[in-house]
């Protein structure tokens, strides 16, 4: 009977950390280089994609759901901080859960992570896309509705369209981009009729299969496979790549934040509270669960501890900066925005870039455009590498198998085969499923990962108080309670079928361990006295 609440010993985790040679991963990175990786994986999702999801919970109180996110970042980052310190292994909260809670908990927040890591890039791919069709637009290049998007997304900007042309029909009066205008489309597009679902599907121009319309978003799946192809290469290679990008955006998003002050009309935050927040105080919380999703980057850095060049120092650093940096930015530009749009009429696919271009600031708009390509360009990069480095943590620990999983490419050193196949994944996802499902998923995987690891240095303070711990988490147990408390909340805003598909992909995990995982695990083996049983199949 395995023992499901084994633990892995910390001898045996800091063992593996001090391995080396040419089946280890390679330590290259620096304080510098692990900040722009938090802040690569930050900035971009939530500023330039989900910010406009978050808004149509929210309204103008959007502001207050960025600083709800971020105090649940803020507690579950410094518990994350303290065992990256401590532990630094790739794996991130799998290792931590393993050292702490047990295998089958261990395993279960592996599985999570997936969920996490690998339906964020294709939540991300999906969002390049969308302003990669834009950047086509300015030199006057039309892809077919059918080959940009999925087929619902595909459908409701066929139909955004048609409305735009009608409104202008309707009444020739109306300035494009202005709030009448946008009024105007809002409501034919509410009504349905059977005239715009007849053009729209015309314009669409969606071929077949077996009866049905398909559609496939074709940016999305190259830009995935060409991410890959970075990370195959070697980690100092895509850190510099994604230092490079960091740079272009943190410059576009404060261009974001001076040029859109100057079109602020403080009438649209809103006359007083109900207005500041049409849907209460359980909209703000809704609209944090759902641009939570723009914070996950900080601890992906805590997936690179095994490439770190002095992970006790520069880790915990690394983490805090990138997202104390961040939180600054996403609230000034969530305040510019709701000033800039009236919540209602905030677009989700593009709201920046959008918001910008109905207000005439077509230069502007393709700078963003620009920025936004480079900024979801980098957090694909980061949340990849993230899902790779968890991989290889579990085949370490003989859960998955180590020849796939954990296999070091000889010149690269990175765990290149099992990078092609969640990089082929996360392609195919995100070419055929629309971003608000897929960033849905994502959130609670990733607000479950916190919770664990908040539980789990309060679990190890007790356990295992004599531990050299290079950072500690200030004021244990009130932080990782605190953790534990915002993220549960907004968890619980996430809806039922969020939930259901939650438990519906632990459920495969579970099948996942209890069919192969538990009979090839190290730490199983070990507690047996199977020493030479180590997973490397």
């Amino acid at each position: 009977m395995a023992n499901l609440l084994a633990t892995k010993p910390m001898n045996l985790l800091m063992e593996e950390s001090r391995e080396t040679g040419g089946h280890s991963l390679k330590r290259t990175l620096g304080v510098f280089q692990l900040t722009a990786l938090g802040v690569g994986a930050i900035i971009g999702a939530g500023i330039f994609v989900m910010v406009g999801l978050g808004a149509h919970y929210a309204g103008p109180g959007l502001t207050l759901s960025f600083v709800l996110s971020g105090l649940g970042c803020a507690f579950a980052g410094l518990c994350y901080a303290e065992f990256a310190a401590m532990i630094p292994l790739a794996g991130s909260a799998y290792t931590y859960a393993y050292a702490t809670l047990g295998e089958l908990l261990a395993w279960i927040i592996g599985w999570d992570l997936t969920l996490e890591y690998a339906m964020g890039a294709s939540t991300v791919s999906s969002g390049w896309s969308n302003h990669f069709i834009e950047l086509l637009r300015i030199f006057h290049v039309q892809m077919p509705l059918w080959l940009a998007y999925d087929h619902w997304t595909a459908l409701k900007t066929a139909e955004n369209v048609i409305a735009r042309q009608m409104a202008q029909i309707s009444d020739s009066s109306l300035v494009p981009g202005s709030q009448a205008f946008l009024d105007k489309v809002s409501a034919i597009i509410s009504t349905q009729s059977p005239e715009l679902l007849q053009r729209a599907h015309d314009l669409l121009g969606a071929p077949h299969l077996f009866g049905m319309e398909i559609g496939f978003n074709l940016p999305a799946f190259i830009i995935a496979l060409v991410i890959t192809a970075i990370l195959v290469v070697g980690i100092q290679e895509s850190a510099g790549f994604n230092t490079g990008i960091v740079v272009i955006k943190v410059s576009v998003v404060l261009f974001v934040i001076a040029l859109g002050a100057r079109y602020v009309h403080t009438s649209n935050w809103g006359m007083d509270w109900s207005s500041f927040a049409p849907n209460g105080f359980a909209g703000i919380g809704a609209g944090a669960a759902y641009i939570f999703f723009a914070y996950i980057g900080f601890d992906a850095i805590s997936t690179t501890a095994q490439e770190a060049k002095n992970p006790q120092r520069d880790l915990p650093i690394g983490m805090i900066a990138s997202l104390g940096i961040c939180t600054v930015l996403y609230i000034a530009v969530a305040a510019v925005l709701t000033g800039m749009v009236r919540w209602q009429q905030i677009n989700i696919e593009a709201p920046v870039a959008r918001a910008f271009l109905d207000r005439g600031l077509t230069t502007a708009s393709h700078i963003i455009t620009l920025g936004a390509l480079a900024g979801l360009t980098s957090v694909m990069l980061v949340m990849l590498l993230g899902q790779t480095r968890v991989l290889y943590a579990m085949a370490n620990d003989g859960l998955l198998p180590k020849k796939f999983f954990a296999a070091v490419h000889p010149k690269f050193r990175t765990p290149w085969k099992n990078t092609i196949l969640v990089g082929l994944l996360a392609a195919i996802v995100g070419s055929v499923t629309p971003i608000e499902d897929i960033g849905r998923m994502v959130n609670i995987g990733t607000l479950l990962a916190f919770v664990i690891v908040s539980i789990s240095v309060a679990v190890l303070r007790h356990t295992n108080p004599s531990q050299p711990r290079p950072f500690r988490t200030p004021w244990v147990p009130l932080i990782p309670i605190l953790g534990v408390i915002s993220n549960g909340y907004m968890m619980l805003k996430l809806g039922m079928w969020n939930w259901i598909r939650l438990v519906a992909w632990l459920g495969i995990g579970l099948i996942v361990y209890f069919t192969y995982s538990v009979k090839h695990s190290r730490v199983q083996a070990l507690q047996s006295g199977q020493g030479g049983r180590t997973g490397a199949d």
